[in-house]
């Protein structure tokens, strides 16, 4: 990568968003109301950011309804991470319901 490209990067911020937030290790997937929870925590910095994917089953099979959630909170490592991830996501299915895919 040469310097011009690294430059760039600055202003466009796709070095934070390439380098810097990697998808952890896999979680297992947790199934709450009808949703599945797997959580994805992303190394951000030498910290974690709390992620999930979201996903419920659509009206046909074919049909996956998918959202994925991510917060600003960060947290040391990915086990904390993944566990804050499900118990947020919990809450926000309990708000929004099928909402949350429109």
């Amino acid at each position: 990568m040469g310097f011009f490209t690294k430059v760039g990067q600055l202003f466009t911020g796709s070095a934070q968003s390439n380098a810097s937030k990697k998808s952890t290790k896999g979680y297992p997937s947790e199934a709450y109301k009808g949703f599945t929870i797997t959580p994805q925590p992303l190394a951000d910095n030498g910290q974690f950011r709390v992620a999930a994917l979201i996903e419920k089953q659509g009206e046909t099979e074919e049909e996956l309804k998918q959202h994925k959630f991510i917060r600003s909170d960060t947290v040391a490592n990915a086990d904390q991470a993944a566990e804050l991830a499900v118990s947020k996501c919990k809450i926000f299915i309990d708000q929004m319901g099928d909402n949350i895919f429109n």
